[in-house]
């Protein structure tokens, strides 16, 4: 029999340890490999905005369980049946979306537990998550290395951040600054002052209140600042966006033409 996997992400926001993550939009499982082999902490397989399903997810996790960066899923929504097939495919961490009240994220931690205290199948002694029954005690272990994160990101969603912040169950709150910026009249726009001292204030908040604080930023600069604020899982890049930059700057280098795209701080 073998040992649970240990999660080393939800080990280093306890000891408050900051992490760089990359955000992996490409649904591709070589490109995640890649990704991994290059040190990042974290690295995001997004199921919201980027198409992957949960086959697609599950090979981005195998390819990249030979390194040392640790997988976060964000699935499309908070759907439990969803979260289940997460879970069981070997994801323990899952950072959620659109999470607007202390009930919604009540629901998602009901959602990664086992009864009594949740609503999550079981199941996984069928499934990677236990090794196919080769992880001891994995249903008795489990939710120790299961980390569970929510995205705030909505102006109805920051009213309700401490309630939100405080939920049992809930390990850290990722303020999501493109979303936020729409929901306060600027969309497209997450450098706007107001937005950015709705995400600052959020991210002291959470801290102050014992919980770990994430952001996504795409400008280094951003990125060390918020890390100042004390977020501790940051996001720096997006994989679609690197490679956009790289293919365009190639050809605008040899062509003399303008490069082909330009980015702002968030996706």
């Amino acid at each position: 029999m073998k040992p649970i996997l240990h999660n080393t992400f939800k080990a280093a926001l306890q000891a408050n340890r900051q992490q760089i993550g990359l955000w992996l939009s490409s649904a591709n499982a070589y490109t995640a490999e890649i990704a991994a082999s290059t040190g990042y902490d974290w690295l995001l397989l997004d199921g919201e905005h980027g198409p992957n399903d949960v086959p697609t997810l599950l090979s981005q996790l195998q390819a990249v369980a030979a390194y040392d960066s640790h997988p976060i899923v964000r699935p499309v929504n908070g759907d439990p049946a969803l979260i289940k097939q997460i879970l069981d495919i070997g994801a323990q961490t899952i950072l959620v979306p659109m999470v607007d009240s202390a009930e919604d994220a009540r629901k998602l931690v009901a959602a990664v537990h086992y009864p009594p205290r949740g609503i999550r199948g079981v199941g996984a002694s069928i499934a990677r998550a236990a090794r196919w029954g080769h992880i001891q005690d994995y249903l008795q272990h489990a939710e120790e290395q299961l980390c569970l994160l929510v995205q705030v990101e909505s102006v109805r969603g920051l009213a309700n951040l401490d309630e939100i912040t405080l939920v049992d169950g809930v390990d850290g709150v990722f303020i999501g600054p493109a979303d936020l910026s729409a929901s306060m009249g600027h969309i497209g726009n997450s450098t706007h002052p107001e937005v950015q001292a709705a995400v600052e204030g959020a991210i002291r908040r959470v801290r102050e209140l014992g919980k770990a604080a994430g952001i996504l930023v795409t400008d280094a600069q951003a990125a060390k600042h918020y890390l100042a604020c004390g977020a501790n899982f940051v996001a720096i890049a997006v994989d679609t966006m690197l490679l956009t930059k790289a293919m365009s700057d190639a050809l605008a280098a040899v062509t003399g033409a303008p490069p082909g795209v330009q980015f702002g701080s968030s996706y």
